[in-house]
């Protein structure tokens, strides 16, 4: 870690003023959409950083300054970066951001992006016009940008040390989400933490028994070879993880509160030598999508995808298989299965939120960058990949009418079916697919080449 004096750093921020960086103009092939509601990017340079940035860089995000202080090196350090011209940075100032510590040092580092961004900070959360824009304009990051990424984050937080891996993953794209990581072992479901608690081999009651649920409860139902439980939202968004065992198949069934999404993943009929994966959540988000990981192997995880990115499992390249998950009422979901287990009230820990109509209401609270504009952002889609590999998302409310109405819904192989006051995605055969519900922001963003049915 360098060390630099302050009057050598004064001396970089007049050197980088008079002399900027030689910059490449931004790609300026942006939909219509982006540039209409963020403007257009910045000219980006290329390359590794120069000698002074990067050293001014070092000062700044990992230098051996107490958290908690910040001097006159570090003012210093921080102006060099917002006059060298190069919008890169602005991705570190914003991954800061999130773990800063005061008003002064918050403002300091936002203004800092914002010229580097060339834009006027205008709400009262600066930070999401800065990352809204680095995701909608795709401003690159730098050479050794992971690394000092990892510094920061490891810092403030303990038990990241094994997720910051390099792999098939965009570390831009990454935030804190401002919980803990579940760093538990398998089957501790009682054991408390600071984190979110999943869920592991949870207890469950037929349904018969489960008085303690209203009929307009939401749940999500899954039937795995001919067994279904039900799986209630409000425990799912104290849980937001289960691994579980239905129908003889291991099941890793996350749910991101912030998507709108439950997903259910088969963890077993892996390659040879592949032990099943225990998921948990990394405390991490991208665009707004938790992060999960695998305890066994800290290796990370597109939850929206099923697919490994980094660690072990990253390198084989491991896909996980999807299963339907159907979101509905208990009342429907019980009449059209009235076999069905269903999860025990203890397990939502004396609480009961509703996300959905309360926290996020208004829609996203972190920032997303650009959505497609086919459908408000908080538009509950069913999605699901077709034969072809085509992701398609139906609304769910034209679907839901159109069903109800006797119309036949289909793409390509795919023919959608109410099922328990639901809507499951089922091949022309009738075998299942691995649909599920989502807001339409979510499935746009990890499937930006979808097809709109009916738009």
């Amino acid at each position: 870690m360098r060390s630099v004096p302050t009057l050598f750093l004064r001396v970089l921020v007049i050197a980088a003023t008079l002399f900027p960086l030689t910059a490449i103009a931004q790609d300026q092939d942006l939909p219509e959409y982006v540039t209409a509601e963020f403007g257009y990017p910045p000219a980006v340079p290329s390359g590794p950083l120069p000698e002074d940035i990067e050293n001014a860089v070092d000062v700044v995000f990992v230098g051996s300054f107490d958290l908690g202080v910040w001097t006159g090196d570090q003012d210093a350090a921080l102006e060099v970066i917002a006059q060298s011209g190069d919008p890169r940075l602005a991705w570190l100032i914003s991954d800061m951001l999130r773990f800063s510590w005061g008003l002064s040092f918050d403002q300091d580092l936002a203004q800092a992006a914002a010229t580097l961004l060339e834009i006027d900070l205008v709400t009262r959360v600066p930070s999401h016009e800065i990352i809204n824009r680095l995701i909608a304009w795709d401003i690159p990051d730098f050479p050794g940008y992971l690394d000092y990424k990892r510094v920061v984050y490891t810092s403030f937080i303990p038990g990241w040390d094994q997720i910051f891996q390099e792999g098939d993953i965009d570390w831009r794209m990454v935030a804190w989400g401002g919980v803990l990581i579940d760093d538990r072992p398998f089957d501790t479901t009682d054991d408390l933490c600071n984190c979110i608690p999943a869920a592991d081999n949870p207890e469950v009651i037929r349904a018969a028994d489960a008085t303690w649920l209203d009929d307009d409860d939401i749940v999500f139902g899954i039937v795995v070879n001919g067994e279904a439980r039900a799986y209630p939202r409000q425990i799912m968004e104290v849980r937001e993880m289960v691994n579980d065992t239905l129908g003889g198949r291991d099941l890793g069934i996350p749910y991101c509160t912030l998507c709108g999404a439950a997903q259910a993943y088969f963890t077993d009929q892996l390659p040879e030598g592949v032990e099943r994966p225990v998921l948990r959540t990394s405390g991490l988000l991208i665009r707004s999508n938790k992060v999960m990981y695998d305890l066994n192997t800290y290796s990370i995880f597109d939850t929206f995808l099923g697919r490994a990115l980094t660690g072990p499992l990253g390198e084989i390249g491991l896909q996980l298989e999807q299963a339907s998950v159907i979101t509905t009422d208990w009342a429907s979901w019980r009449a059209a299965y009235p076999d069905s287990t269903v999860l025990i009230e203890a397990l939502a820990l004396g609480r009961d939120p509703d996300f959905r109509n309360g926290r996020d209401a208004n829609g996203p609270i972190f920032p997303v960058g650009d959505v497609d504009p086919r459908l408000p952002v908080h538009e509950d889609v069913i999605g699901v990949i077709a034969a072809s590999g085509t992701p398609v998302a139906f609304q769910r409310s034209a679907a839901m009418a159109a069903l109800l109405s006797g119309a036949e819904i289909s793409f390509e192989n795919v023919e959608l079916v109410l099922d328990a006051g639901g809507i499951r995605a089922a091949d022309m055969d009738g075998s299942d697919l691995g649909s599920h519900q989502a807001f339409w922001f979510a499935w746009s963003q990890f499937h930006p080449d979808t097809v709109l049915w009916g738009g």
